[in-house]
């Protein structure tokens, strides 16, 4: 009997572990994994992992309870979906009861595999409503204007508000949660301690719209008898300097949304015996200066330890002589809502590479790094010694800082010593900078090593990209790509970190945003941004060309009244949007930006003749002429009209496409038939005997224009490049143009001549067209233009121009507009994870995609490639070796998902997988001949193949 029992137990728990082959993880709600949300129908995901091969999910089940013991005991008293027949395993929205302010719910997901056996629990997860009316906010906006005490000078910096308050709990706290929303910047701290490590909250808005507020849970952080509770305000982009507008005069060049900043924060308690208490910002609350006497995100910070009030956010201090706080009106036409991106924080920490003192008794450290952030300083000095930061991404031959490229941007950061016997430990909190090198004035001494820290700040975003080869200098161009995104996904994407502009230009945007998915979780970013973009629409339905953008009391762009909207940067609007949805399978983004995106397209619409085709001529009311085309190209223009046309009609195949998924069938078919017609008129009116011709007679002698005086032409490699990438022409024509865009670049000595707009499919239409010998050439040329020359020349980031700096002329540039930290060139990084790696999705979420990857020739110094892409639906692994005789794959295919292998081969005879021929392997579903060899029809697991001579 004992050995039957034995027996039977031993049989269930092996027919059990045979069930438990697949197990649900990384699960998240809106993109997050435990978060505060204020979406009344969140979307749930999770990924999934197994030992074996080919795994499959065929059906699924969600609970939701009220409590964790609920959700322990399998209660899903809030939502049970019951077991749901589909592979989804992303975009699963609640379907439970309605959810209600500060509600915290536990969920967990089971699955079944590919032969309906039923998997175990996933481990719990949970997420926190935030507050969803208006009428769960009792606190007021409060503040202190001290505009009143700023220095006179260039500059207007008063010194930031300090705030307090004190409260005395005769109970235990249980639970407590800070609802914390400003205008401009804050700081806020309990008892000393600061609260949480964001930088930059509440972010930029267009806060006439749209105000975010962020919730923190501080239990810890409260105690029984006396607490103190404190905030220190910078103006942000609430108040604060913006972009350029000192540098072309603008008539208002800060204060363009409200003259000082103010704080709003709801303190929300939860007692051990039930009982609740609410703390919020009102007219009890005082006010004073302290150490911060001057901040802003583009002149810098000063803080003046000498005047810092000991113990200010401590209980206990004495606030006798503090004043009472301002109370401000709630702005009647904004919303608040929860902060839906990631907050911007210190990713990485940098140490001091060399110091070197100049002989002006100034010293010089170098970071070995191009990035965006702040210093933390630790140093002991005596009282009132100053030390002044200025901030520089170059040096001069003369090893001097170069800093005539912030233009108008002070960027200087000023500690003054407090002389205290321990060390002094410091860092700015409402400023950044780009930088690689810090000058620093005001030391008696040769400083320690480490008497400076470099904080690198980001959008704290998941990295998901991985990419390594062999090739030194590709390696150092993808680390480039990833430092310059760090610098620049701050918030908002910014085209630059350091100089009088930071903006979220909507050019740069949309051509880098394929790229930059492949290396961070850019989703909940651009949730947040392309809100901002929707925000700042034109009445006329066009986008802006960047977001947010103030506007003055005309509704014109308060930095320059010129920003208004331009072909290949509005559409941004539409772009990004698609690029969202194509990556992360999110149709409710969609579905929230349709009202705004069919507006622009009717917008497209006025600008195009009868036929659908934007003429030469069409963007003539705006400044500059045509809009910005192809920026920062080199020689001979493209017609801007022409990349308008093309854009059109990318933009109306990109919406038929999201209406089709958004179940809007009537707007899929009218986009779907238009872009056909756009494309028939498209080669009527500008393929001319195989070459794209326009009529130059109408740009005159280019007054008015970008780089007018250089002339325009259809027959470039930015027209080419764009008119392939964007399927705008087919067989036999799109032939052709490979060919044009072929003998363009062999013309100009097999160098590029694209800008912006160019460079973005330039490399991956030369691999469509056969030319993929090409693009590797361009992608490792040092020669001038190139990524590779930029390295040569010791780059550590991307830079604006291709001729940002070179040998022979130096910088040409830094007076007017040179960035050595700007995205828009590192959009090649699409093509190395889409070509090199070879991952290539094939639907929307990458359930099914390609690894196709391009193997270069044997004259190309590039034999070993590896990486992945940690995908909505898990990791996606490529690496290869052709380094010897056998040539070698490894993959990794997620759970759920189906990959099509792409390898060159004479004969299946030659490959083996996981040690077995492809032909009697069972972990191969499918084999199909190709052009170049076969295609591998592969289930989820880890694979080996090889290639045998």
């Amino acid at each position: 009997m004992i050995r039957y029992v034995f027996s039977v137990c031993l049989l269930h728990i092996g027919l059990s572990a045979l069930a438990f082959d697949i197990t649900p993880v990384n699960l998240r709600a809106e993109y997050k994994h435990n978060p505060f949300l204020d979406e009344p129908a969140p979307r749930l995901s999770w990924e999934l992992t197994s030992d074996k091969h080919n795994q499959y999910q065929s059906a699924y089940q969600l609970i939701v309870a009220s409590s964790e013991d609920k959700l322990n005991k399998d209660q899903g008293d809030i939502w049970d979906s019951g077991k749901v027949s589909s592979s989804r395993t992303n975009q699963i929205e609640y379907q439970g009861k309605p959810l209600q302010s500060r509600q915290q719910v536990w969920w967990k997901v089971r699955v079944w595999n590919a032969e309906n056996q039923q998997g175990k629990w996933s481990d719990p997860a949970y997420w926190e409503m935030g507050l969803l009316q208006n009428t769960d906010w009792s606190a007021r906006w409060i503040g202190y204007d001290l505009n009143d005490l700023s220095k006179p000078g260039k500059y207007h910096l008063p010194p930031s508000p300090y705030l307090r308050k004190e409260v005395t709990l005769s109970k235990k706290v249980k639970s407590a949660r800070l609802y914390l929303s400003s205008l401009g910047l804050n700081e806020f701290y309990i008892n000393g301690a600061k609260i949480g490590r964001d930088y930059f909250a509440s972010g930029w808005t267009d806060y006439n719209k749209r105000i975010y507020y962020n919730v923190y849970d501080v239990t810890s952080h409260m105690q029984k008898g006396t607490n103190a509770l404190g905030a220190i305000l910078s103006n942000g982009w609430y108040a604060g300097y913006i972009g350029y507008a000192l540098l072309v005069g603008a008539e208002k060049v800060n204060q363009y949304y409200g003259d000082s900043p103010l704080l709003k924060a709801q303190l929300e308690l939860v007692f051990e015996d039930g009982s609740k208490q609410v703390i919020s910002t009102d007219s009890d609350w005082k006010a004073s200066t302290g150490a911060v006497m001057e901040s802003d995100l583009l002149q810098g910070e000063t803080y003046d330890a000498t005047k810092e009030k000991d113990g200010w956010n401590q209980s206990a201090f004495n606030d006798s002589e503090w004043s009472p706080v301002q109370v401000a009106a709630d702005h009647p036409k904004s919303i608040l809502q929860l902060y839906p991106g990631n907050p911007v924080r210190v990713i990485k920490e940098l140490p001091i590479k060399t110091i070197q003192k100049l002989a002006n008794g100034k010293y010089l450290v170098d970071f070995g790094q191009n990035f965006a952030g702040n210093i933390r300083l630790k140093i002991k000095g005596k009282a009132h010694d100053s030390l002044i930061f200025r901030y520089g991404e170059m040096l001069h031959p003369d090893g001097t800082l170069v800093t005539e490229n912030l233009r108008t941007a002070r960027a200087t950061d000023t500690y003054i010593l407090k002389g205290a016997a321990r060390e002094e430990v410091w860092s700015p909190s409402f400023t950044y900078h780009g930088f690689q090198y810090v000058e620093v004035s005001g030391l008696r001494e040769m400083p320690a090593n480490d008497f400076l820290t470099g904080l690198v700040l980001t959008s704290d975003l998941e990295n998901v990209g991985h990419f390594e080869t062999d090739n030194s200098l590709l390696n150092q161009i993808y680390r480039n790509i990833v430092w310059t995104q760090w610098a620049n996904y701050v918030d908002i994407p910014t085209d630059c970190p350091q100089r009088d502009e930071r903006l979220g230009w909507t050019g740069d945007a949309q051509i880098y945003i394929r790229s930059a998915a492949y290396n961070s979780d850019i989703a909940v970013f651009h949730k947040k941004w392309i809100r901002d973009l929707n925000d700042a629409q034109w009445p006329n339905g066009a986008f802006p060309i960047y977001a947010p953008i103030p506007l003055d009391k005309n509704g014109l762009a308060a930095v320059r009244a010129t920003d208004t909207y331009s072909p290949g940067w509005s559409e941004a609007g539409i772009i990004c949007t698609y690029e969202i949805f194509r990556a992360y399978n999110d149709t409710r983004i969609v579905e929230e930006s349709l009202p705004y995106m069919v507006k622009f397209m009717n917008f497209l619409k006025s600008k195009a003749d009868k036929d659908g085709v934007v003429r030469e001529g069409a963007y003539d009311d705006i400044g500059p002429k045509g809009g910005f085309g192809d920026w920062l190209s080199v020689g001979k223009k493209t017609s801007p009209d022409l990349l308008a046309a093309m854009y059109y009609y990318y933009c109306t195949r990109l919406m038929a496409e999201m209406c089709d998924a958004a179940n809007q069938a009537d707007l899929a078919t009218a986009y779907s038939e238009q872009a056909s017609a756009i494309k028939r008129a498209f080669k009527d009116y500008y393929l001319k005997n195989g070459k794209f011709s326009i009529d130059e007679r109408v740009y005159g002698n280019g007054e008015g224009y970008v780089e007018g005086q250089n002339g325009f032409s259809g027959h470039t490699q930015t027209a080419y490049a764009n008119a392939i990438y964007m399927s705008l022409l087919d067989e036999p024509d799109l032939t052709r143009i490979g060919d044009h865009l072929r003998s363009l670049l062999e013309a100009n000595g097999d160098k590029l001549t694209t800008g912006f707009l160019g460079f973005k499919p330039l490399l991956p239409a030369l691999s469509m067209t056969g030319s993929s010998d090409k693009a590797y050439g361009l992608l490792l040329s040092t020669e001038y233009p190139s990524l590779g020359y930029e390295v040569a020349n010791g780059a550590t980031s991307i830079w604006e121009r291709w001729d940002s700096y070179t040998k022979d002329k130096g910088f040409i540039h830094n007076a007017a507009m040179n960035s050595f930290s700007h995205y828009a060139f590192g959009a090649v990084n699409e093509w190395i994870f889409e070509n090199i790696l070879g991952i290539q999705p094939i639907d929307r979420g990458y359930q099914t995609f390609h690894i196709k990857p391009e193997i270069p020739g044997p004259g190309v110094e590039l034999k070993k490639a590896t990486g992945s892409y940690h995908s909505i639906a898990g990791r996606i692994a490529s690496a290869w070796d052709y380094s010897g005789a056998i040539k070698k794959h490894q993959l990794e295919i997620p759970v759920n998902t189906t990959a099509y292998f792409h390898l060159a081969s004479p004969s299946q005879a030659q490959v083996d997988i996981n040690g077995e021929s492809i032909t009697k392997s069972k972990l191969v579903q499918e084999i199909t001949a190709s052009e170049t060899g076969f295609i591998l029809k592969l289930g989820s697991g880890d694979y080996d193949i090889t290639i045998r001579p």
